[in-house]
């Protein structure tokens, strides 16, 4: 990797932090973005859908599509007065930078666009498209962004053969994982109801936490599935509960209990809502439920691209990369629906949403390289 490309990529990922792009606010990030894409020939859409900036970019018109998808809005850096530095004046300090989105996701986006540029300059004719999908609310409730874009693509019949989502997902090094699919998401508010009474009169109220004990920990302690060899078993966590009035004499007249399933491949949204059902009826309860599914899981099972980012991994960082679908859930979720082959791959994750968030400054063009070498493994054949 040439100097030049160090300061190309580390240049761009510093501009793209200074831009104070919080959720939908892209700041500007897109308007960089798009300049340099245009300058490479891309042919540019931007599409924003209520307060959010999105934008869908492609060079070519033939197949197979290669695409990188990601997010330049970040989440809100906490107390300034914590960093050692402005959370958005990105400053190098001990080999790393610093700054909000370092990690998280601009720097992925910044080697992207070099690695595009290094690809089209040594390979200005190839088979194949390149494709940019990006958004400014995939740190939010995520309903402008990614999914109102891959809906529009699909109404058209447009669709990838390969997706790149630049998430962070390395664990201890640059390269050691690789993010193939990820659990669903299936939240629940549960209101359990009884008679809310004077705490020395029981037999005049029913409380609810009291019915409603044995129900939940059978839902704790159910099995909903054993995985399988890309994906952990389904999971149930129950995040918050609540019941009374504050006092110390008064039996609650409801329970308010939210909680939560990763579920894998093995298990379905329907399916686990009925087991859910179930339980509480046989319990007896009088209740209500609402259900919130923020993605259902995917998977891409190893094939032409997860090989190809491995031998990249391995040629560039000389790491073995694993392939894990751990983790929370991504705008992966929405795009496999038109994406044949998804991965995600990015830098290390350890620092992502907290004070300090940083990357190694060697990661920098490193992910630039790897990058640059999946588009050539890829749409030219090259091994």
């Amino acid at each position: 990797m040439t100097n030049a490309a160090d300061t190309q990529t580390l240049a761009l990922a510093k501009q793209l932090i200074a831009k104070k792009s919080i959720t939908p606010d892209d700041a500007g990030c897109q308007d960089l973005l798009i300049e340099r894409l245009a300058a490479m020939g891309f042919t540019i859409e931007k599409m924003r859908f209520g307060s959010t900036d999105n934008f869908y970019a492609r060079l070519g018109s033939a197949n197979p599509v290669l695409c990188f998808a990601g997010h330049t809005d970040v989440v809100p850096s906490g107390p300034a007065e914590q960093w050692i530095s402005p959370p958005f004046e990105p400053t190098e300090r001990g080999g790393k930078l610093f700054g909000r989105g370092a990690a998280d996701m601009k720097s992925s986006i910044a080697a992207f666009i070099t690695a595009c540029e290094r690809f089209l300059a040594a390979q200005p004719h190839f088979s194949g498209s390149l494709a940019l999908l990006i958004t400014s609310d995939e740190e939010g409730d995520a309903l402008d962004g990614t999914v109102k874009v891959v809906d529009a693509l699909r109404r058209r019949g447009e669709t990838l053969d390969y997706c790149i989502v630049g998430e962070p997902t390395a664990v201890n090094v640059l390269g050691d994982t690789i993010k193939n699919g990820r659990r669903g998401s299936l939240s629940g508010h549960l209101i359990v109801k009884g008679k809310q009474g004077h705490i020395a009169y029981p037999h005049l109220a029913v409380n609810p936490i009291h019915t409603a004990a044995a129900a939940l920990a059978e839902l704790v302690n159910t099995h909903w599935d054993a995985g399988n060899d890309y994906f952990p078993p389904t999971g149930f966590q129950i995040s918050n509960i609540h019941a009374g009035t504050g006092a110390t004499n008064v039996i609650p007249g409801e329970l308010s209990v939210q909680f939560n399933f990763r579920f894998s491949t093995e298990s379905t949204d329907s399916g686990l809502k009925q087991r859910v059902h179930d339980v509480l009826d046989q319990h007896g309860l009088v209740y209500d439920l609402d259900w919130t599914l923020s993605g259902l899981p995917f998977l891409t099972v190893a094939g032409t691209l997860t090989a190809a980012a491995q031998a990249a991994i391995a040629e560039v960082c000389g790491v073995q990369a694993a392939l894990s679908t751990s983790g929370g859930t991504s705008d992966g979720r929405f795009i496999k629906a038109i994406a044949r082959e998804l991965i995600e791959l990015g830098p290390v994750n350890e620092s992502i949403h907290q004070i300090d968030e940083h990357i190694d400054l060697a990661a920098l063009p490193a992910l630039s390289a790897v990058y640059e070498n999946m588009m050539r493994r890829v749409l030219l054949n090259q091994s």
